[in-house]
């Protein structure tokens, strides 16, 4: 009975002061975050003007997200939430080429505040450079085409061409209010949730 009492007394005081482990902080509704793979699309506004002509890397850029971006039941990116972002890139318009310009999109901040850093561009079918086209011909040239006819005659027809020089570039501008898409080039890890 002796060794009984001393092992309790023992185990009561061990559980007492032997300090408590850190348990995993509490998180409503099972939620362990979630992770939005690279190559995911997020719908955005722009929120100011922004052009290669009076922009650049110090400029910060604003976009908002217009529309609740779901995964399964969860919304993970609500709507009014701001995305910020700069000018990593810009190309002045040279003869032949319009000005072009490469947006990265560094944070997201809730509407609460919380603020989580991520990785993406502006998306264009381009490689994401916004701009960058060939410029119209100058001006254009009468050449004959030649096709073949009946019976090995060949039969010739006047036809305009692009001429050998093109027009200056000009600056391309991005308005407010533009629809736009950011790719993700990296996972986005979405750890906090407004309800």
């Amino acid at each position: 009975m002796k060794k009984f009492i001393a092992i309790f007394f023992i185990m009561f005081f061990a559980c007492i002061l032997v300090p408590k482990i850190q348990a995993e902080p509490y998180m409503p509704r099972d939620y362990d975050g979630v992770e939005v793979p690279a190559g995911s699309f997020i719908p955005v506004l722009a929120l100011q003007d922004f052009s290669t002509a009076y922009s650049d890397n110090t400029n910060e850029l604003k976009f908002v997200c217009y529309n609740d971006v779901y995964e399964f039941e969860t919304v993970i990116i609500p709507k009014g939430t701001v995305f910020y972002g700069f000018i990593e890139k810009k190309n002045e318009p040279v003869i032949g080429t319009h000005a072009s310009m490469v947006v990265r999109i560094t944070k997201l901040v809730y509407a609460d505040g919380f603020t989580i850093p991520m990785v993406g561009y502006i998306y264009t079918k381009n490689g994401n450079l916004i701009g960058g086209e060939m410029t119209q011909p100058e001006h254009w040239d009468k050449m004959p085409h030649y096709h073949k006819g009946i019976a090995r005659h060949f039969v010739g027809v006047q036809q305009y061409v692009p001429g050998k020089t093109r027009k200056m570039g000009e600056h391309v501008n991005v308005s407010a209010g533009a629809n736009l898409l950011i790719v993700l080039t990296q996972p986005l890890y979405i750890t906090h949730t407004l309800d």
